[in-house]
């Protein structure tokens, strides 16, 4: 059976997310750079790398960088980005990376968590960020805060992009906020449909996950700007830690 994810990041994706610019991407990984104090030079992965946004920003900043992602559509926009043929892209599952390699940090941005409906996938993935993690390497989880998505949820929008009208549908179910994109242009052609879900973890059961794996916690903060995590206002809540030595 296709998992969710398997059709909706494909060439659709690139127009439903097309505001999404890589100015965004460098100011976000700026900021949570600071919080790892990485030396140039530095190996760093990103985990479900997308469209290479941020592994674009983190070659920027000097570190040596791989991307990882599942969508070979998104991969091969990242490898456009990337003229200069700097970052090493990689086609895999997060559950079982395709590398021997071990990193001095991992980044894991813009929710790209929770996608699982089982626990024991979602468990996997941290599993996999241990054993890529070298001693002492660090992580970061950018991950949404659930209060404040069901505080903030936007039910119903619409919008037309690039002559496409794109409507899309959010809901809170059975432990999972869920989205239904559907798109349709004027050809006649008929509707694209996708779905979208992402696992509300809560933050202790996020943080249980994480000892389960062996990854130790050393901040959580609310949005990129290193505000502390509050749970009911929040934006984000994004985990920075470390394997230990």
């Amino acid at each position: 059976m296709t998992e969710w994810f398997e059709k909706s990041f494909g060439r659709d994706y690139l127009l439903v997310y097309k505001h999404r610019d890589m100015q965004g991407a460098y100011e976000e990984v700026r900021l949570m750079m600071e919080w790892l104090e990485l030396p140039e030079g530095a190996e760093v992965l990103d985990l479900c790398c997308g469209m290479g946004r941020h592994s674009m920003a983190l070659n920027g900043f000097g570190f040596r960088v791989t991307g990882v992602d599942l969508s070979e559509v998104l991969l091969a926009e990242a490898r456009k980005l990337d003229t200069a043929g700097e970052v090493r892209w990689i086609h895999g599952d997060m559950r079982n990376v395709p590398i021997t390699d071990q990193f001095d940090a991992i980044v894991n941005l813009f929710t790209s968590f929770g996608y699982f409906a089982g626990d024991r996938d979602n468990e996997q993935v941290l599993r996999e960020m241990y054993r890529l993690l070298a001693p002492g390497g660090r992580f970061i989880i950018d991950y949404l805060n659930p209060a404040y998505v069901a505080a903030h949820l936007v039910p119903h929008s619409v919008r037309t992009v690039e002559g496409i009208h794109i409507d899309e549908k959010r809901r809170i179910e059975d432990g999972f906020v869920r989205k239904t994109i559907v798109l349709q242009d004027g050809s006649g052609s008929g509707e694209r449909v996708y779905e979208e879900q992402v696992k509300l973890i809560e933050r202790e059961r996020f943080l249980e996950m994480l000892e389960l794996a062996g990854l130790k916690i050393d901040a959580i903060y609310g949005d990129y700007d290193a505000s502390p995590y509050e749970p009911d206002q929040s934006k984000r809540m994004i985990f920075v830690g470390r394997r230990d030595a």
